[in-house]
């Protein structure tokens, strides 16, 4: 792990704690949380089976519920952690609420934002990848191996 500090590594671990509850709903893995001054404001996971609704992303979920906390849209003096590389919805969400700062866990080589451009993100939003990158993978794989396996 290169340029990794062990801030990231520690919040990142709490966005997987997510992760892990979304999968005990039968939810795709991904969990997300946002910190402020150093402290858990919003956590999320998620939610698109419970709520029948696709737009329930993990981070969807995680900034809204993180300019309710703070009592403002304007999240750029925050970071977001998710344990997999944001969608283009996404991305363009943490686009408007200026996010100061994206941590992810692994990329997501078939609907990440990056396939379309980094421009999707704010020109201030700094990016780090690839924290706990084998953990947050290896969620995502084992859920998608398990759910072909209950197809056949």
């Amino acid at each position: 792990m290169t340029n990794i500090d062990k801030d990231d590594v520690h919040f990142m671990r709490e966005a997987l704690k997510e992760a892990h509850y979304a999968l005990s709903r039968d939810e795709v893995p991904i969990g997300a949380i946002v910190v402020m001054n150093d402290r858990i404001v919003a956590r999320a996971h998620n939610l698109t089976e419970a709520l029948n609704d696709a737009t329930a992303h993990a981070e969807m979920q995680a900034l809204t519920a993180a300019a309710n906390t703070i009592g403002g849209k304007y999240l750029d003096k925050c970071t977001l952690y998710v344990t997999v590389e944001p969608c283009p919805m996404c991305a363009s969400a943490a686009y408007w609420t200026h996010l100061g700062r994206l941590v992810y866990g692994t990329t997501d080589p078939k609907r990440g934002y990056q396939n379309i451009g980094e421009g999707l993100l704010h020109p201030r939003t700094e990016v780090k990848g690839g924290v706990l990158n084998e953990d947050c993978t290896a969620l995502m794989i084992s859920f998608f191996k398990n759910k072909r396996q209950k197809l056949r």
